[in-house]
């Protein structure tokens, strides 16, 4: 990337380079420096895409549309949740590669009863755009577990997608603009009392916390994005200052959560920095939970790169599984919806949000 802006030509192949980085952030957390290189590595991409196409080199069509198949139906909750009705539906049919990202029908069994009990005390939950069509359990789960604490979790139901999808595939004004969107949706709640945005996927959680930088050049919005950045909590964050309360209403560990397999997503460790409290939780609770050998590598899934590089992102997900496995767990916990989606396509071993653990503890 350097070399590309100090003027140094650009290939296909430069492209092909920075395509091929998982932008897992792990480097993030290794340089004594404290470089960002996810911020670096998104500008890095748009100018070399930029300089191609200004020499006329296109990537396939193919490529074109696929990230524009992502962009468009990832980011659209209706649209996303019909599509994948339907490819269930068809799922025996599908290639390997795309039946593994779509879940069987028992898989995404309707959801419990949200909670309808008011509280004071309230937060915002960002629905997300992919969660509530392929796992609606997660954040039902966590609203059941809050409420449980005195706290009620309110969906501003104007807010979408975070803008990660968009953003990291080369499409900055979109996701600025779904940046945008949701700082509007939430705004209101927020002057209302909210005390903070709540991430259940801790890869829209990384890129939210980022709204403040990313829109720090923007006359209208730069004050608010830095409020909402702030507001940002994940999970993991929150739920330790009720871990009292968690432990007086928790039950014997659930059959198929006494033992389990923690795999720590790179948004969450590495883009978060966020290392050791869901163990912590979880371990508080009565759940013997193990780190796999790696636990530092990235499982393959990064967002859209497992559909754009299947091959290393298969070959990611076998190796991390292999050493989860090794553990010998009853289940597979995570924290982001495309890590468990990645991973349960390769495993018969239950792999859940783990927040859905302590919902099922706390009855």
């Amino acid at each position: 990337m350097k070399q590309v802006l100090e003027g140094n030509a650009v290939s296909e192949s430069t492209r092909l380079h920075l395509d091929r980085c998982l932008t897992c952030r792990n480097c993030e957390s290794t340089c004594p420096s404290g470089v960002r290189y996810g911020r670096l590595v998104d500008i890095g991409r748009q100018v070399v895409d930029e300089q191609l196409e200004a020499r006329g080199i296109r990537r396939p069509a193919r490529e074109r549309v696929a990230r524009w198949v992502l962009r468009e139906g990832l980011t659209r909750p209706a649209l996303f949740g019909t599509a994948l009705k339907l490819g269930q539906m068809v799922r025996p049919m599908l290639p390997a590669a795309l039946r593994n990202k779509v879940p069987a029908l028992s898989k995404t069994a309707e959801p419990g009863q949200w909670p309808r009990t008011e509280h004071a005390r309230k937060m915002l939950l960002l629905d997300g755009c992919v969660q509530p069509a392929m796992s609606p359990n997660i954040n039902v789960a966590t609203a059941r577990v809050f409420d449980r604490v005195g706290v009620q979790l309110v969906v501003a139901r104007e807010a979408g997608c975070c803008g990660a999808i968009r953003f990291h595939t080369g499409d900055h004004g979109g996701g600025l603009d779904n940046m945008r969107r949701n700082i509007d949706a939430w705004w209101p709640h927020l002057e209302a009392g909210a005390e903070a945005i709540v991430m259940t996927a801790c890869g829209c959680g990384a890129m939210v916390k980022d709204y403040g930088h990313l829109l720090r050049n923007d006359p209208k919005y730069a004050e608010r994005a830095r409020r909402v950045s702030a507001l940002t909590r994940d999970l993991s964050e929150i739920l330790p200052d009720f871990a009292d309360a968690l432990h007086a209403r928790a039950g014997a560990v659930p059959r198929d959560g006494r033992r389990v397999a923690y795999h720590p997503p790179c948004t969450l460790q590495h883009g978060q920095q966020i290392r050791g409290k869901v163990e912590a939780l979880l371990t508080g609770l009565g759940v013997e939970v193990k780190l796999c050998a790696d636990s530092h590598l990235c499982c393959g899934s990064a967002g859209t790169y497992s559909v754009l590089q299947p091959e290393l992102a298969y070959r990611l997900r076998d190796d991390k599984l292999a050493k989860l496995q090794a553990t010998e767990p009853e289940a597979i916990v995570s924290a982001n919806i495309g890590c468990i989606t990645h991973l349960q396509g390769g495993t018969e071993t239950p792999v859940m949000h783990w927040i859905e653990l302590v919902d099922k503890m706390l009855g």
